[in-house]
């Protein structure tokens, strides 16, 4: 029987808060239309409290919206004046104030609005979900259920479901499928416990790394040097990624814990420090009031030191004994040295990874269905490297677990709570093998989901357990391998370090094109990590250049252009699958692809001029051909001048939909939510085009430019620019270079050119910068510094 499809035309959002308004813009940037709901204004317009909140979607960083008309699609709406509007809606989501008794009237008020076959889920980030349900009628408790988005909801990869005894199965299968598939997530599905999964560890680990602080007596500055990427999480670590979060909102998530779980072994520690609520006291709130842990004064960044109680500069570090034990090779090393260690920080260190595990092993019968969803949770919601559960097994199931029944019997830990049987009836096994994941309810390994949706993902993220098929290699070189899994489409990934294009990529690329042209229907160019590329890598070409040989220079250049035709004019369609960043010469192969697949979330730009070069791999061409083909009664000019900006001032789009509307994609290119079904999606469009007979483009050899009048009319506005101070000399020598290619050079306006002729210009310009000083200057500093300069 198949699964029960979820068909939403239309999606409406209760709440206009923080959360609400971004999980309507989401919903909006996966082409969902969306309704946002608050309470009518008491003044003016009766609309004007969710107007604002839609307005001040613009003003977010990071932003949640992924086109700036993202606020202008969003239906505004009040809940005295337009519940009708909810009988069109086949998923509303909740996300009102987190009080029970908001939502359960709420609830009562919107039942009679709600179609048939609609979903209702409360984003509600810790309450009782069969409690919200008991207000509901009975015809619509089978189609309600939790759904956790995690802030900012654009970009945070974790969604969990969590279903109660009465929610229909079916419908929660639907639901995680359109939560996967159109809105691009990932989804574990949790226990009607509070604060579910992510939060109920996150903010365990947070409170006992709080405890810890004070117990080892540790700088705010010094923990965040310990706890960062040092250990695989995210560089602001823990007390400045509460400062983001504000400190108000950490409390509170504190105190729900406290509130909520009375009879757990760890309550006594559900409680904000003293030092937590003097800061919220005085206003110190984080980011959003410029203090909290962390302030910025000048160009100083400084830390709250609690002996003084006042800021010093930010000066604390990680000892050389925990930062040694903490880099040694492999999780039991670095467990084993921080434990054996003197050192107060590595003591601190093992303290907060003991008490972790601990807590993970007592709750997880109690809040998820394996160690999987822990784990996943955690990495998901919290950005870890790897759940707790995962580095526990890496350093050695039953070794790690004598050390915690050493250290309760110790009376070190911060309960003094035994470890569940389970834990030392697996033995050295762990909680995850190749076969699945340990639940405590099936006491065994279960399986992933077998849900449809996830046969799309040939590469989903993995416990480390797991494996998945790599393909068999056609060939393989220092560079680039290309293979296959078993069906008529090549399949080519680079190897080189954030996938840059070298000479090697560039080989790779053609001998690709000519394996798949011999054998195969079709080539994706798919990396196996993000990002797609991040462009050339000068490096291969700088020595010639530095030499002075500028024919071989010119050469290598002539090369790159060569290759980018080659795959415009290959014989079987060349489709590339982007996400992440696709700088430079990555974008330059995407455009020359015949489609393109996109992640959402790809940050896409010709980025050269930032280096004082300009885009000379067909990037330039590209454009002057889409200008000339979209121009509007022949008035190229006009299409030139709209996307003269985006190579000049090295733009980069802020996602995949961005990008389109800077001519860098094509209207016609696919754009999806989920990355994790890039690949599936490309191999399917590159089947599809093979399978309908696909034939390259015919060469085109009249494209009509604007000539040496839109030329000087760009150059004039350049100069006005030059004067106002708004741009250096340089930048006007390389943007007018720019134009002088988009324009096709020395012609007069309404000239038409051939593909060779816009290549042999950008070849030329971009040669002649390069031998600049002012330009080897900015490349220079660029490769040491990773930073653009402005000279």
């Amino acid at each position: 029987m198949p699964e029960q499809k979820l068909l939403v035309r239309k999606a409406a959002v209760l709440g206009a808060g923080v959360m609400g308004a971004q999980i309507a813009a989401h919903l909006v940037n996966c082409g969902v239309p969306a309704v946002l709901f608050e309470l009518p204004a008491k003044d003016g317009s009766r609309n004007g409290m969710v107007d604002k909140a839609i307005a001040n979607l613009s003003k977010l960083s990071p932003s949640p919206i992924g086109l700036k008309s993202v606020p202008a699609e969003i239906t505004p709406a009040n809940y005295d004046d337009h519940l009708e509007l909810l009988r069109d809606c086949d998923l509303i989501i909740e996300a009102v104030a987190e009080r029970m008794d908001i939502k359960l009237s709420l609830y009562s008020k919107i039942a009679p609005f709600v179609n048939e076959s609609a979903v209702l889920a409360s984003n509600t980030s810790g309450l009782s979900i069969t409690k919200l349900s008991e207000a509901l009628p009975d015809g619509l408790r089978g189609r309600f259920c939790g759904i956790h988005f995690f802030n900012p909801p654009r970009y945070m990869h974790l969604v969990e479901l969590i279903p109660t005894v009465s929610t229909d199965p079916g419908v929660i299968d639907a639901l995680e499928s359109f939560v996967v598939t159109t809105l691009g997530k990932r989804v574990v599905r949790a226990k009607d416990t509070p604060n579910f999964i992510g939060n109920r560890i996150g903010v365990f680990s947070i409170a006992s790394t709080m405890y810890h602080t004070e117990q080892f007596g540790l700088g705010f500055d010094e923990v965040d040097a310990l706890t960062g990427t040092l250990i695989g999480r995210a560089k602001s670590a823990t007390y400045r990624t509460s400062d983001v979060v504000g400190l108000d909102t950490m409390a509170h998530t504190i105190k729900t814990m406290d509130d909520t779980l009375p009879d757990d072994p760890w309550h006594k520690y559900f409680k904000a420090p003293v030092w937590l609520k003097a800061l919220i006291d005085k206003g110190a709130l984080g980011q959003k009031t410029k203090a909290g842990f962390f302030r910025k004064k000048g160009d100083v960044i400084e830390v709250l030191d609690l002996k003084t109680q006042d800021y010093r500069p930010n000066a604390g570090e990680a000892s050389a004994e925990a930062e040694g034990a903490l880099r040694q090779k492999g999780w039991a090393a670095r467990l084993e040295a921080l434990r054996t260690s003197e050192d107060n920080q590595a003591q601190f260190m093992w303290s907060c990874f003991r008490d972790l595990f601990h807590y993970c092993a007592v709750q997880l019968e109690h809040i998820a269905e394996s160690a999987r969803d822990i784990d996943f949770a955690i990495r998901w919601g919290y950005g870890w490297e790897q759940g707790p559960f995962e580095i526990w097994q890496q350093a050695g199931w039953m070794q790690v677990a004598g050390w915690i029944e050493a250290d309760i019997k110790a009376g070190k830990t911060m309960s003094d709570t035994p470890l569940p049987a389970w834990v030392l009836a697996r033995g050295d096994a762990g909680v995850h093998g190749a076969n699945g994941s340990y639940s405590p309810k099936a006491n065994a390994l279960v399986p992933r989901s077998n849900l449809a949706v996830y046969q799309r993902q040939h590469f989903p993220d993995a416990i480390y357990t797991e494996s998945f098929d790599q393909g068999t290699t056609i060939f393989e070189t220092d560079s680039v391998r290309c293979w296959h899994q078993g069906d008529s489409v090549a399949i080519l990934s680079f190897k080189s370090k954030m996938n840059t294009i070298g000479k090697g990529v560039l080989d790779g690329i053609h001998q690709a094109i000519a394996e798949a042209e011999k054998n195969y229907d079709a080539l994706v160019i798919w990396q196996t990590g993000e990002p797609f590329s991040a462009g050339a890598d000068l490096k291969d070409a700088m020595p010639a250049l530095a030499a002075g040989r500028f024919d071989e220079f010119e050469q290598a250049v002539a090369y790159f252009q060569a290759t980018s035709m080659r795959i415009k004019y290959a014989l079987v369609p060349v489709v590339a699958a982007v996400r992440g960043m696709c700088l430079g010469g990555g974008c330059e192969f995407q455009m020359h692809a015949a489609k393109a697949v996109f992640a959402l979330e790809s940050y896409i730009g010709l980025v050269e001029a930032g280096v004082g070069l300009l885009p000379a791999g067909g990037g330039l061409k590209e454009l002057a051909l889409r200008s000339a083909n979209t121009a509007i009664g022949g008035d190229v000019f006009q299409q030139i001048q709209t996307i003269f900006e985006v190579p000049a001032m090295a733009k980069v789009a802020t996602s995949a939909l961005e990008a389109k509307e800077m001519k860098l994609v094509r209207a016609t290119d696919p754009v999806i939510a989920n990355k994790d079904e890039l690949l599936f999606v490309a191999k399917n469009e590159a089947l599809a085009l093979a399978r309908s007979g696909y034939r390259p483009p015919m060469p085109a050899k009249a494209i009509r430019v604007a000539g040496d009048i839109g030329t000087a009319t760009i150059r004039a506005l350049l100069t006005n620019m030059l004067e106002g101070g708004f741009v250096s000399q340089h930048d006007v020598e390389v943007a007018s270079r720019i134009a002088t290619v988009l324009c096709g050079g020395d012609v007069e306006r309404g000239s038409e050119v051939d593909e060779e002729w816009l290549l042999n210009l950008e070849r030329k310009h971009f040669v002649t910068l390069a031998q600049m000083p002012l330009t080897q200057a900015r490349v220079a500093h660029t490769m040491r510094t990773g930073k653009p300069l402005r000279n």
